[in-house]
């Protein structure tokens, strides 16, 4: 006989007498069918006791199980109202029995077994509720609702949590329901009838799935997973269920929550609430403070249920007890909440899923994931063998001889083999969980090192004043690290600086369990903490008010080559879809973005880059960031003031960010282009004039670049090299832009011009704007008048602002301002569009003012001092002194310029600082001379 079910194995019978009883039930199964059955039947009274029910049923079924399982489905859909208490217990009986022979067969995967259970759960829940929802609109017991309004449950929605919302039912399972309504649906009058609806209608579901009857039940439900059950009804608002865990929500309601799924009545209002929970459940930073609670959690389920004894197979509970099911669920729930957050790929419902997600991203070793894997699924089938026999919601393993002879031929085992290989199988899954919830650590922290007796004692005995160590688990994570991170300052070159920068960065910061738990999980970060607390002062305070930025670093990336502008781009747009709003993309930039400029300020730290790379990064950062939130401002101002007239605006960057090189203070020098096309008005709700469209719409770019929000401010903007300075309007014109250039602007205007770079923006008039500007260049100029210019502004700028000492490589004579301003004067004297200053130099040359050998002494002075100010402003943020940048700022300054001794850097300083003043000012008034000689 031909049948659809695949029959890789077949149990042996417990009892015979059973077994034979039920192959003479079914008369028409035969061969390797009858002995399924017979097997089943005779291990397990439960199996006999569907079979004698169903057993005309049951021959049919097997020839076609995918058959006979959609017809179980399409007869629960089709059930009258009032059939639904006994034809729902009927359905049940024939899915269990169907799902057990096909289980215990081979047939189905465990993935089929547990998502056909599910299914039907999923299936039971959505027919009962629209009945009961039915009901009540029938007799007006919810105001407003119509017929048509059944089909969505008149806004109730079901959570399937747990096992039922991640697929994973077993056979005795409860089902973990939180019933939700949409309060929207309702008149705010009504909202108190409604409520009573739509819990009445919860209860008499509940009822129709749990209740036994003479037919049995469908499922047990458990409704105590919602919010504050004890006082709470069956059915709450969502608006209500929201502010619960905004504020009141708890680690394991966060992990609940990863499995959470709309499984009946209003799926599209139970996503719509999923979505508003995202920043609830999946944290933005990498949260490890939640291993420790994950971990709290198992040692209360232990102590409550006393699975933490020695480890027995016999009454083993192999979902709860020591290497059980659950740890391995905590093991990778856990995971998904540290890393969640920043990876929505880890965001799966399934235990199995889950752990290969968490393997492909390097969160999990791959051999550990797989070895969970496997036996996660050998566990589950012990466990739905343990179900099968009497239908019992339990997960232990039977004490007696006999109660495991049963189980193992339920699995065609030999009884001493399945022990010996569910004990082997325990004991892994504890070793490895356990190992990661609670990795050896001392109850008390470990002694300070000898090295620590020197560190300045006061300094110490301040900590326990700061805020982030006032909570008592922050006091008590750190008083864990305290050893390690003394002892690492005390090896460092000047452990009284290190000292000094560390107890900066502990006094800057405002909170500290989250940070000090990454700090736990992850001690390599402490080395790369004394290695900026010793190095660089302002990046350690960059890093007491951005602490989050360590995230980044255990990506298992942050190391590695620059990956370019495409690829940034790329990532932050994934970055800015996963938000819903303005304000949280611009928050989400922020955090981005301060990501990757600590990333930056790392490598230059620690040598992986030098100065000039640095520049180049940090511009090319601030160019994605403007190019990636420029459309959002556009998008968030078009839905009042309507879409930009014409070809919208563009951004042009001035100075250092035009040409492609700025330091990690810098601000961005920026100029907005518009144009209109000859539109008079935006089109919007309120619709505005063409000019106070564009200013308006700059202002408020400028405001999301720079206003200070929750992650902080992007960057300073400056828009005084606009046309007219500060006396002309924020947003210009393009066709003013151009007039103004050709017939007003002054010659320092053009020369600012020559490091101009358009870096968002409509694309057709990003590349008009650069066309006019490379011809404008291109056009001859009087090289005497130029040099005059130059010259002149030497004199203002060298009264405007002195030098604030040797390690002021930006202001004075002969240091970068300078440099570049005869550069500009370069490319504008030699009709060139070059931008950075080695090219300005060079076209300096090829103008016939400048020889190679000083324009190659300058261009080596430019990335020398270039070099300096870079580093200055990651060492304090603004001109250092030798006598308070520390030893290892002193390292690193001579490390980033190339000098065995700081001495030596900075006598090179002074020497080149008087050579470049000199070359500079003999070659303008050489020049300026010979000009006017001429004419």
């Amino acid at each position: 006989m031909t049948t659809g079910l695949t029959i890789s194995r077949i149990p042996r019978p417990y009892d015979p007498d059973l077994g034979a009883e039920a192959r003479r039930l079914v008369p028409e199964l035969s061969g390797d069918l009858a002995e399924l059955v017979a097997g089943a039947c005779g291990c397990s009274p439960y199996l006999k006791e569907l079979t004698d029910r169903e057993a005309g049923w049951l021959q049919d079924a097997l020839h076609d199980p995918a058959a006979a399982l959609q017809r179980v489905f399409a007869d629960c859909r089709a059930m009258e109202a009032a059939q639904l208490k006994p034809g729902l217990r009927q359905a049940k009986r024939r899915l269990a029995l169907l799902t057990a022979l096909c289980d215990l067969s081979g047939g189905w995967s465990l993935e089929q077994v547990t998502g056909a259970l599910t299914d039907f759960g999923a299936l039971c829940a959505d027919v009962a509720i629209k009945a009961e929802i039915a009901s009540l609109i029938r007799r007006k017991k919810l105001p407003g609702l119509a017929e048509e309004d059944v089909e969505t449950a008149g806004g109730l929605t079901i959570l399937a949590m747990g096992k039922m919302g991640a697929h994973e039912l077993n056979y005795s399972s409860d089902i973990d329901l939180i019933c939700l309504f949409d309060e929207t649906r309702f008149d705010p009058d009504d909202f108190f009838e409604a409520r009573q609806g739509m819990v009445r209608a919860t209860k008499n579901m509940c009822a129709a799935l749990s209740d036994r009857t003479g037919d049995g039940y469908v499922f047990r439900t458990d409704l105590r997973l919602r919010p504050d059950p004890a006082v709470t009804p069956v059915c709450l608002a969502m608006e209500a269920a929201e502010r619960y865990y905004e504020s009141l929500g708890r680690t394991w309601e966060r992990a609940a929550y990863i499995k959470a799924r709309p499984c009946a009545g209003d799926i599209a209002a139970g996503e719509r609430f999923l979505n508003t929970l995202r920043p609830f459940v999946w944290r933005r930073h990498l949260d490890f403070a939640a291993i420790q609670d994950a971990h709290d959690i198992r040692l209360r389920i232990r102590e409550n249920k006393g699975t933490g004894g020695v480890l027995n197979v016999p009454g083993h509970d192999m979902k709860l007890g020591r290497g059980g099911i659950r740890e391995i669920e905590f093991f990778t729930q856990t995971r998904q909440l540290i890393a969640g957050g920043r990876d929505d790929g880890l965001r799966l419902r399934g235990t199995v899923e889950g752990l290969a997600a968490l393997a492909g991203k390097g969160w999990v070793p791959q051999d550990a994931a797989e070895t969970l894997t496997a036996h996660y699924r050998a566990h589950r089938e012990v466990e739905h063998r343990i179900q099968m026999v009497h239908d019992a919601q339990t997960h232990k393993m039977p004490k007696s001889e006999d109660g495991i002879a049963r189980i193992a031929c339920l699995m065609d085992r030999d009884p001493e083999e399945l022990q010996a290989e569910i004990k082997t199988r325990l004991e892994e899954v504890h070793e490895l969980t356990e190992g990661f919830f609670s990795p050896g650590a001392a109850p008390r922290p470990a002694p300070l090192a000898q090295e620590t007796a020197e560190l300045d004692g006061a300094i110490i005995a301040r900590w326990p004043t700061y805020p982030a160590l006032r909570s008592s688990r922050g006091a008590r994570i750190f008083e864990g690290l305290k050893p390690e991170l003394l002892a690492r300052v005390a090896k460092t070159a000047k452990p009284a600086e290190t000292l000094l920068a560390l107890d900066g960065f502990l006094a800057g910061l405002p909170a500290g369990v989250q940070l000090f738990s990454l700090f736990g999980a992850n001690p390599q970060l402490i080395d790369l903490l004394i290695d900026i607390a010793g190095t660089s002062s302002e990046l350690a305070s960059f890093l007491s008010r951005n602490s989050a930025v360590f995230d980044a670093v255990i990506g298992g990336s942050f190391f590695d080559p620059w990956p370019g502008e495409d690829s940034l781009r790329a990532e932050l747009k994934a970055r800015l879809q996963q938000e819903e709003d303005y304000e949280t993309r611009l928050d989400a930039t922020r955090r981005w973005c301060k990501e990757w400029h600590f990333r930056i300020g790392v490598h230059h730290l620690r040598g992986l880059i030098d100065g000039y790379q640095a520049g180049a990064q940090y511009a090319e950062l601030a160019e994605v960031v403007i190019a990636g939130i420029a459309p959002e401002v556009v998008a968030h101002f078009s839905k009042k003031h309507g879409p930009p007239p014409g070809r919208g605006a563009a951004v042009l960057a001035m100075g250092s960010m035009g040409a492609g090189q700025i330091n990690s203070q810098s601000d961005l020098d920026l100029i907005v282009i518009y144009d209109p096309e000859g539109e008079e008005m935006s089109e919007g709700k309120r619709p505005l004039a063409t000019r106070p469209y564009f200013a308006r719409l700059t202002q408020a770019f400028v405001t999301a670049l720079s206003a200070p929000m929750a992650q902080g401010r992007l960057y300073e903007v400056d828009m005084r090299l606009r046309p007219s300075g500060t006396q002309g309007p924020v947003a210009v014109s393009f066709a003013s832009f151009t007039q103004y250039q050709q017939n007003e602007a002054w010659v320092w205007e053009h020369l600012a011009l020559t490091r101009a770079r358009t870096i968002a923006g409509d694309r057709t008039l990003t590349d008009d704007i650069e066309k006019f500007r490379a011809g404008f260049l291109s056009e001859r100029r009087e090289q005497g008048k130029v040099l005059r210019e130059v010259a002149q502004m030497r004199e203002r700028l060298a009264a405007a602002k002195a030098p604030a000492g040797v390690w002021d490589a930006k202001n004075g004579p002969g240091r970068m301002m300078d440099i570049e301003l005869l550069s500009q004067a370069g490319t504008l004297t030699s009709a060139s569009a070059a931008r950075d200053v080695a090219s300005g130099l060079r076209d300096a040359v090829a103008a016939g003012w400048l020889n190679d050998a000083d324009a190659e002494y300058l261009t080596d002075g430019y990335r020398l001092f270039w070099s300096v100010q870079c580093a200055a402003r990651l060492l304090s943020g603004k001109a250092i002194e030798a006598e308070t940048m520390g030893e290892g700022g002193a390292q690193f300054l001579c490390r980033t310029t190339g000098f065995d001794r700081l001495e030596a850097l900075e006598q090179e300083l002074q020497d080149r600082y008087s050579r470049c003043a000199a070359l500079i000012g003999e070659t303008v008034e050489r020049e300026a001379a010979d000009e006017d000689r001429q004419h």
